[in-house]
């Protein structure tokens, strides 16, 4: 696949511009990060990776001897935190260890393959200007355990289920196979946490979303009518803006998962 680019190239620094907003990386031998957006910072000695991170916008700081700096600014839709997790697993997958200890970051299996897609253009595109984060044809990045898969049923579509968690307290049923009913009462959490850097995550964006689709039924962030989602992580996204798995989160009044009722063995 083709991949089109429009470069500018001066002494210290090549600006890689992508296609269609996918986002801009950075090749430079200054030590300062100039940007009033958050991104991805690749540190490299001698050509050698030293430090991987990401900082809001101009802040950054790095007690890490370098001597170049890739710096990457994912598209607005691509969770920053997530394009960083992938990143290092794909450099650490190849036996190269940061002189930093990083905090690990969950990538939800909901997100992933959109931010793998993304990681592996990036990884191309770095190994065809020089700088080989991982040899993407000779070494995969690291497979994620498989999701569990849950399976419809006709008694589960009889049960009730409750949420009291989260800021967030509801009944909802799974009536048929892409339908959750949440029943007219339900208490949303008012406001969705933002990442370390300030800025809105992933989940956030999609919660917003769904809670804009069904504005007319939301009053001081209670429900007034019946809803009907697709999901069960569609409810937790509405609901508290996810961030956990949804399937233990539904409970019946005995404190049976909806998991328990549904997960296939």
């Amino acid at each position: 696949m083709a991949i089109e680019l429009d470069v500018t190239i001066n002494e210290s620094k090549t600006v890689i511009q992508l296609k269609d907003n996918q986002g801009i990386i950075e090749l430079s031998n200054e030590k300062t990060i100039s940007s009033d957006k958050p991104l991805i910072y690749v540190l490299l000695k001698a050509k050698a990776l030293v430090d991987i991170g990401h900082t809001a916008k101009d802040k950054f700081e790095s007690t890490v001897d370098f001597d170049q700096i890739i710096t990457i600014m994912p598209t607005w839709d691509v969770e920053i935190d997530y394009v960083e997790q992938l990143l290092a697993e794909q450099i650490e997958a190849n036996g190269i260890v940061f002189t930093n200890t990083r905090q690990v970051t969950k990538v939800p299996a909901s997100a992933f393959k959109t931010v793998n897609d993304y990681v592996t253009l990036i990884g191309r595109i770095l190994a065809t200007f020089g700088y080989p984060l991982a040899p993407i044809e000779t070494k995969p990045v690291k497979k994620k355990p498989a999701k569990a898969q849950h399976r419809w049923n006709k008694e589960v579509s009889q049960v009730e289920f409750y949420i009291d968690s989260r800021e967030s307290k509801a009944t909802v049923m799974w009536q048929k196979r892409n339908e959750m009913l949440l029943k007219a009462g339900a208490k949303m959490k008012p406001q969705a946490e933002l990442n370390k850097d300030g800025s809105v995550g992933f989940s956030a964006k999609m919660g917003e979303k769904i809670r804009f689709d069904h504005q007319d039924k939301i009053k001081n962030f209670t429900t007034t009518e019946d809803i009907i989602l697709k999901s069960v992580n569609e409810v937790g996204l509405f609901l508290y803006f996810g961030g956990t798995n949804s399937w233990l989160e539904l409970l019946d009044a005995a404190g049976k998962s909806i998991d328990e009722y549904t997960v296939v063995k």
